[in-house]
């Protein structure tokens, strides 16, 4: 069985999407939707590994835990041109951006750290394509997170400024210790919320 595109998306504006217009989707649009190279990306439902992970990075007694000038969001966009609006899993923000309880995206200069939880429809953009639109905006941190045998590893980067490519800091299996201008000391063992 197949579904139609709703009218408004195919074949969509002339001229491509932009960054702007992502704030004024029709009300039957996905949830979320992300804007890579001026096409749209809808999300598929998330997997309960997923959820886990974001949860623990977001959870206030175990996840990351900034100092009082930085905060952390979970899937909101952060805007890096006018034809790219990507919507990382979680991001550390300068609390300064949050400035108004209607902001939908956050400018690069603003974000500290951005998490990708890879899944499999995402693998490509999360591996690849995005570490590099991260880079070249000049996002201090990256970290991607994959499912080994059912627990998450982490793979840390911090760009490298000159080149603005990430290179490697670490790869943590059951807990990721590390300095991102603040200590981080997460468990990663998220199996044990579903025992």
């Amino acid at each position: 069985m197949t579904t139609a595109l709703p009218e408004w998306f195919y074949p969509g504006p002339p001229g491509g999407w932009t960054a702007d217009m992502l704030d004024h989707l029709p009300h039957d649009a996905p949830k979320h939707v992300e804007l890579i190279d001026g096409s749209l990306i809808m999300r598929a439902p998330q997997t309960a590994f997923h959820m886990l992970v974001v949860n623990r990075l977001t959870d206030g007694q175990w996840g990351l835990r900034p100092p009082p000038e930085l905060f952390v969001v979970r899937e909101m966009t952060v805007t890096l041109g006018r034809r790219q609006r990507p919507e990382p899993d979680v991001m550390v923000v300068n609390r300064s951006a949050v400035h108004s309880m209607r902001i939908t995206s956050f400018r690069p200069e603003d974000v500290h750290l951005v998490v990708e939880v890879v899944s499999d429809e995402s693998r490509d953009l999360d591996q690849v394509t995005k570490p590099i639109k991260y880079a070249n905006a000049a996002i201090k941190h990256f970290w991607r997170i994959e499912e080994e045998n059912g627990s998450p590893v982490a793979y840390t980067f911090e760009l490298e400024p000159v080149m603005k490519v990430y290179v490697p800091t670490g790869v943590h299996r059951g807990r990721l210790r590390t300095n991102i201008g603040f200590d981080v000391d997460v468990d990663l063992d998220v199996a044990e919320v579903i025992g």
